[in-house]
This record gives C-alpha cells, sequence and structure tokens, in this order.
C-alpha cells in the first residue's frame, strides 16, 4: 500500500519535505525545504529516511521552506533525477548560492566566537557549500512544462501545473497504480490566487482522489489586490510627503517584483512622489533578472513593460546595490528613500543594517508584504515589539509599522475552497504547510462544506492511501 510520510510542513509552515512510497515501485520525495523560525535547528538534525535510497525528488518551487535543504539531501546520498519547471532551476540555483554563502558567514562568526572562548570544537559546520551545490546540479535535472505529463517510470506519471505562487511554481499532480487501479495525488505547494500582480492566476484543478493542501492563511481572507495597492501606496505617499523614508523587507523572489511593478506604475502615473529607490539584495536582483526573461510566464501587465520598455521592472529613480559598498552609500540619504532589502523575515541580511540606522525615527516608516514566521524578527515587530536587538544593540521601535498581508503569494481561505470545490472523485484531504491554530480553523470550514473528514497532519505521521 502507498504510503506518505510529512518529515517537514508539518503542523508548521515551514521545512516541507514529503515522501511518497508507492508499494513495489519508486519512493518519491516532494521537495526538501528549508526550516526556518523556531524548527530551524531540526536542519542540522539527520533525514528521517535514507536520502540513497529515494528514486526521484520533485521540487514544487524555488522557495527556501520547499528547496533548502536539497544540496544537504544530495551530501547525504542522494542521486536520483530531479524534476522542476526551468523557471523553478534557475531560480534555485540563486537560492542554494545565497543560502551557503549566509551559513559560511554565519559559521565564521561563530567560529571566531568559539576560538575567543577556547571551544572551536563545537561549532557545527555549515549544512553544505558551493561544491555541494555544483555535485546537485550535476545530477540529472528534468525540466517539466506546464500541462505536459511526465513519466518517472511505468505507472508513474507526474504533471507539473501553474500554481501562480512565484515565477515557475507549481502543484503537482501524481497517476499512480497500484494493485490494479489508478489513483491520483494532489500535492499543492504552495498555491496562489487570482488577480496576482505578477503571476498568472491559478490553475483550476478538476480531478484528485488525495490532496495534500497547504493551510498557511487557510484562517482568514486577504483583502482584495486593489485595496492592498491603495494600502501601500498611501503609506509611500504619506511617508515620503513627511520626508521620512519607506523600509520593505522583502523576499527576493516575487514580492520584490510584485513592489518593483507598483512604483513602477505609481512612477508612470506621476503619484510617487520625487524619491530614490534601492533595491539592496543581491539575491533579489538576480531573481528580478529572471522574471524579466520569463516574461512570457507573467501577468498581462508584466508583459506589457517588457514589450513597451524592454525590461518589467526598471525605470529612472530605481538603483540596483548588487555590492556592500554601493550598500553602505544609502547611509548618505537620510530622506526620501524607499529601501527594498532582505531578508523577508528579518533574520539576516542587510535590512537589519537599515532598521539599525532608521527605525528608531518615526518619520520612517516599515511595510511588511509577506507572512512572519513565530520567532523571526519580523514577527517581533509585527506583534507590537518596542525593542528590538540588533547588532548586539537595542534599537527602539519608533517607525510606523504597516502590515499588507494582501500582498501573500499564498492563497487564502476563500481560495483554497474555490480550489478544492473544482475537483471530483475527492476523497481525502490533508493540511500540511500551516501552523495549528490555523488548520484548525480551515478544517472546521473545510468539513462543513464538503462534509468529509479533513486531516492535519503531524510530524513523521504515516498516511496509509
Amino acid at each position: 500500500m502507498a504510503t506518505i510520510t510529512s518529515h517537514g510542513a508539518a503542523g508548521v509552515v515551514t521545512g516541507s519535505c514529503h515522501l511518497f512510497a508507492i508499494e513495489n515501485g519508486p519512493k518519491i520525495l516532494i521537495d526538501c525545504g528549508m526550516f526556518q523560525g523556531p524548527e530551524e535547528e531540526q536542519n542540522f538534525g539527520p533525514f528521517h529516511f535514507d536520502p540513497s535510497e529515494i528514486d526521484y525528488l520533485l521540487i514544487t518551487h524555488a522557495h527556501l521552506d520547499h528547496i533548502g535543504r536539497v544540496p544537504k539531501l544530495v551530501k547525504e546520498g542522494f542521486k536520483g533525477t530531479i524534476y522542476t519547471t526551468e523557471a523553478s532551476a534557475e531560480l534555485a540555483e540563486i537560492i542554494f548560492l545565497d543560502s551557503a554563502k549566509i551559513m559560511k558567514e554565519d559559521y565564521e562568526t561563530r567560529y571566531k566566537k568559539a576560538q575567543r572562548r577556547g571551544r572551536e570544537e563545537e561549532e557545527r559546520l555549515p549544512l553544505y557549500g558551493e561544491e555541494d551545490i555544483e555535485t546537485t546540479f550535476d545530477l540529472d535535472w528534468y525540466l517539466c512544462e506546464y500541462e505536459n505529463p511526465v513519466s518517472l517510470e511505468e505507472g508513474v506519471t507526474v504533471t507539473y501545473h501553474d500554481a501562480g505562487h512565484i515565477l515557475g511554481s507549481a502543484f503537482l499532480e501524481i497517476v499512480y497504480r497500484e494493485r490494479g487501479v489508478e489513483q491520483t495525488i494532489v500535492f499543492s505547494g504552495d498555491i496562489g490566487h487570482d488577480d496576482n500582480i505578477v503571476q498568472h492566476d491559478l490553475t483550476e484543478c478538476t480531478h484528485a482522489n488525495t490532496l495534500y493542501v497547504e493551510s498557511t492563511y487557510g484562517d482568514r481572507n486577504h483583502q482584495s489586490t486593489d485595496d492592498t495597492i491603495t494600502e501601500f501606496k498611501k503609506v509611500v505617499i504619506e511617508t515620503l510627503n513627511d520626508w521620512g523614508n519607506v523600509l520593505i523587507p522583502s523576499f527576493a523572489i516575487e514580492r520584490t517584483q510584485e513592489i518593483l511593478c507598483i512604483l513602477k506604475e505609481m512612477h508612470d502615473r506621476k503619484e510617487l512622489p520625487q524619491c530614490r529607490i534601492f533595491l539592496d539584495s543581491p539575491m533579489a536582483t538576480r531573481a528580478t533578472e529572471v522574471y524579466n526573461n520569463y516574461s512570457h510566464l507573467l501577468s498581462k501587465k508584466c508583459q506589457e513593460f517588457k514589450e513597451r520598455d524592454g525590461t518589467i521592472f526598471d525605470f529612472e529613480w530605481l538603483q540596483y546595490t548588487p555590492d556592500v559598498e554601493a550598500s553602505k552609500q544609502i547611509n548618505e540619504f537620510d530622506r526620501r528613500t524607499i529601501i527594498i532589502a532582505g531578508s523577508g523575515m528579518c533574520t539576516g541580511g542587510r535590512i537589519l543594517h537599515h532598521f539599525k540606522n532608521r527605525l528608531w525615527n518615526r518619520k520612517n516608516s516599515v511595510i511588511f508584504v509577506g507572512y512572519q514566521v513565530e520567532g523571526t524578527m519580523g514577527r517581533h515587530i509585527v506583534d507590537g515589539a518596542r525593542w528590538v536587538k540588533i547588532f548586539r544593540e537595542d534599537i527602539l521601535v519608533k517607525a510606523s509599522v504597516h502590515t499588507i498581508n494582501g500582498f501573500s503569494a499564498h492563497a487564502d481561505q476563500n481560495a483554497i475552497i474555490k480550489w478544492i470545490s473544482r475537483m471530483e472523485d475527492l476523497n481525502r484531504i490533508f493540511l500540511i504547510h500551516g501552523e495549528r491554530d490555523k488548520q484548525i480553523i480551515l478544517r472546521s470550514v473545510l468539513e462543513n462544506i464538503f462534509e468529509q473528514k479533513v486531516h492535519m497532519v503531524e510530524p513523521e505521521e504515516v498516511i496509509y492511501l
């Protein structure tokens, strides 16, 4: 009998890793992501399975919490074939290299501190380095196209469908035959919603027997895209007119590109006060280049920008600061700047330097445009922290703080319900990728609407299909 065991993103949002084992057939791993927030310690533990026994790795999309441990998987024995879309493969390389760089820098800092304490032998090594990333890309990668079924082996096919989440993202439809019976299981990965600024709309799913679905925002509904953009514009315009600065901790992939699209449109419509805009993230800069190269996979608005200007995102007030020296020079401008920098949850990156220099000034504003996992600095600020510690210094939070959840690339409760309602022959629904309190609410709603049991998956729980 086929089984699914969730080795991550069960009861939590991050660490996506689901092992689908078919009786007398292949072992298929769906994603291998990094844990973030309170669970990040789990990244350093062993996998609860033998990586060398995995036949196929299916990647839904290139966010760190879905791919961040792939080089570790390879380092510990995986030699199978990796399936994903072409755009996801390009973004994955950016994510891997940035992750390795951050882990190396963190290790070197900890090692120096440990040496001063005479305890350097206790400092654990990074999960992987650049050589492990090279080994990962030396494996066989199969680049899938949307809506094109691919045979993994006899009796097992997978189809990638546009998930409308980020560039190259997909939900997976796996059709397999076991004991003479054909079954279809769908893994949502992360799904988006309609009326997206950058992405195409989420593709309908019309058939599934078993569904593993994300539940990140299963307890709520986002405000409309129009209302979200209006709220964002209001904060930006008011802050700039008050000669303040706007700080936007932003995820390098998708969220940054959405923000750039809005700012470009504001500039074109002469809604944006004269200012300087800095994209202060090497990773986001590289990701933006990839997005620009795949404009045919993006929204109509992005395609129109590309056709008109030869570029989706660039305009005269926007400046990229790829190196450290250019980043430091941003400090020379103490008014009317918009600074977009990582990391999105403020767990590291250049945004911390800008917080240190500007968070204490009441003229400035911070706009959170993405989900903040429990335990992260971003979550502390969103929850009303008056002080935060940055580089061992206590910084007073006087800047106004704004959370605009409508930017989320995740489906909200209504979008999840709408997506599921199109599925015929659905027998079992399993909730993953969500915090427990959110899942309890979504489970109740789904059970009332669809009149069937909905299960919240536990960590390491074996589900028999």
